[in-house]
């Protein structure tokens, strides 16, 4: 009985294998996709194909562990990164049916603490414009990644972010804008995104191994690594954790799972006939909201034009043929989402290996058999693509080579750069020496600096030192006051903007009270009264006749920076005896001194 049971067993898993890819558009797709795994040298990829209320296929290739050889299956969890847009902007459907969300009302509205750099952008910017990445900010993407600010700072430090366009005249892709709209969920609803994701998502839809946290994916009993090409060397990476940022995209997930995500959007937003988001939201989702750019054919793709973008979707005429599509790419992994609302077919594809070209490959390709397209070789074509792109950034680092000065040398010795630079929404990056070259730190990245000319350095990052790749490094100006210090530091670390000023952190020195009391009293200026007091215990004020009384930082012996002057500063000088004479306001038009009375 037990080997009758065992076969009938076997049998029907056979049958079930069978039933995935019997589909004779599908065959030959396993020796296509093993073949493509080894020429991109990527470890694993995981596939759902959908038609109708149909799984053609939930298959992993591959390996989710490359080290031990250990496969993917379609349990196998995959972070899709950006995938999570469309699940996020799916949660504000439900109070927007219910009436308590008004998608075309100003945000600031609903939510408060959301506020924007121009008090007209708080004003006007609704959600809507969130969903589709028109509200004027580029990405500023370096504030959050890798960083543990939690998700209350991050929603705050959006009213320091500069603009690069005005509002809804340019599509910029925006992570903020996604982590806003999960933040609203939440103040809609008095649940945490994780919760709303779960209640109204995962679980109607039997996502059920599905998570929302790096940490959680650790834990899962079936889960893949992420990996990376290094010159055709399959190497691990580390996982980032990017919960705070969670609703921008760190949901991770399956091939089982991602089946019935994709089901339910090819079935009009119902899975096994029950309504998962309602209509009015879905027809909108899919619909174009803003367009990202001219789209134009090409001669290599004649028939792959406009785009367009809908709420967490990316729209698109593929082949004739109306695509609804997102990708998502997290530090190991790279993942595609699509599917074809008039086809009713839905394709997901995720890959652990950083910034693949495989899951558009694949998607391609399976797509162009589902519909009965004409052979295209998406492979080759990626090859070029990818190959193109190398040349260019070859002839970009040809380029720089040529502008820069040869033989000069920094304005300051090394230990003068080190030290803690801050900015108000992009916080603190700190620069050491390490013998005879400088290294950086931010929110958890690492960098090398390397001179380059005059004051401008490279700067080359990466959020494991070990990948820091020095041939695409951005560079730094350090700017010096008029004292000859070394002030700030200026990063391009948003393209579109001017760059980021950091400001070097002041090191204060401690002085003793009562060193700072044989400082107070009465200077006198070109026949005015400067006053020097103690406010508190060891906080030293100067007051100078017709303006605002300035709190002083101790530097130097007997010297003391303005707190919140650049390039200000007050020595006070002393005879013989210990005693205070006078002082000198140093300042960038000269320096005066007063007597003391």
């Amino acid at each position: 009985m037990r080997k009758i049971f065992f076969f009938l067993i076997t049998t029907i898993l056979l049958q079930l294998t069978y039933a995935q890819t019997q589909d004779k558009r599908l065959a030959g797709l396993d020796t296509f996709i093993n073949r493509v795994l080894k020429e991109w040298h990527a470890a694993g990829v995981t596939i759902a194909i959908v038609e109708k209320n149909k799984v053609l296929l939930a298959k992993g290739f591959g390996f989710k562990d490359y080290e031990n050889k250990v496969p993917v299956t379609e349990n196998t969890l995959f972070a899709i990164g950006s995938c999570t847009k469309a699940f996020t902007s799916s949660l504000l459907s439900f109070p927007m049916k219910d009436g308590k969300l008004d998608l075309d009302k100003p945000v600031n509205s609903y939510l408060p603490e959301l506020r924007f750099i121009k008090d007209e952008m708080t004003n006007n910017i609704t959600t809507r414009d969130m969903m589709c990445h028109r509200t004027g900010l580029p990405r500023h993407d370096l504030v959050w990644y890798g960083a543990k600010t939690k998700r209350d700072s991050l929603i705050h430090i959006i009213r320091y972010f500069e603009p690069s366009a005005p509002l809804r005249q340019t599509w910029q892709y925006n992570n903020f804008m996604f982590l806003a709209q999960g933040v609203l969920a939440e103040k809609l609803s008095g649940k945490s995104w994780e919760e709303l994701i779960k209640e109204k998502l995962f679980t109607p839809l039997g996502m059920n191994a599905s998570n929302t946290s790096i940490n959680d994916h650790q834990k899962a009993p079936d889960f893949s690594l992420g990996y990376r090409d290094d010159e055709g060397k399959v190497v691990k990476m580390k996982f980032m954790n990017i919960d705070a940022m969670g609703p921008a995209g760190s949901i991770n997930s399956n091939a089982k799972d991602m089946a019935n995500w994709v089901m339910m959007w090819i079935n009009g937003g119902k899975f096994n006939g029950k309504e998962i988001i309602p209509a009015t939201y879905y027809n909108q989702a899919i619909s174009s909201q803003m367009i990202i750019n001219s789209g134009l054919p090409t001669k290599e793709q004649p028939d792959v034009f406009f785009a367009n973008y809908g709420m967490g979707w990316v729209l698109a005429n593929y082949r004739g043929h109306y695509r609804v599509e997102h990708g998502g790419n997290i530090d190991g992994f790279s993942t595609s989402t699509s599917f074809f609302p008039t086809d009713s077919i839905g394709v997901f594809i995720s890959a652990n290996q950083n910034g693949s070209q495989l899951p558009a490959i694949i998607r391609n390709t399976i797509v162009d058999r589902l519909l009965g397209l004409k052979f295209r070789d998406w492979h080759q074509l990626r090859k070029t693509d990818v190959e193109k792109q190398k040349a260019a950034a070859k002839e970009k680092l040809k380029a720089d080579s040529t502008q820069r000065k040869m033989g000069t040398k920094p304005s300051h010795s090394l230990v003068d750069y080190t030290g803690v630079y801050k900015n108000d929404g992009y916080g603190a990056l700190t620069i050491t020496q390490h013998k005879d070259s400088l290294k950086g730190s931010y929110n958890g990245l690492h960098f090398k600096i390397n001179h380059y000319h005059f004051d401008y350095f490279n700067f080359s990052f990466a959020a494991d030192e070990a990948d820091i790749d020095e041939e695409n490094a951005m560079k730094g100006l350090f700017t010096i006051n008029v004292k000859g210090e070394i002030e700030s530091l200026k990063l391009p670390l948003e393209a579109s903007v001017e760059p980021i000023e950091f400001k070097k952190e002041v090191i204060a020195i401690d002085v003793k009270k009562e060193d700072l009391e044989k400082l107070v009293g009465e200077y006198e200026l070109s026949g005015a009264t400067v006053k020097v007091y103690l406010r508190g215990e060891k906080t030293l004020m100067v007051l100078v006749p017709g303006q605002p009384d300035y709190e002083m930082v101790p530097v130097k012996e007997n010297v003391f920076n303005f707190k919140v002057l650049s390039g200000y500063s007050v020595q006070f000088e002393k005879d013989d005896k210990g005693n205070v004479t006078s002082l000198s306001f140093i300042q960038p038009n000269g320096t005066f001194k007063a007597k003391r009375k």
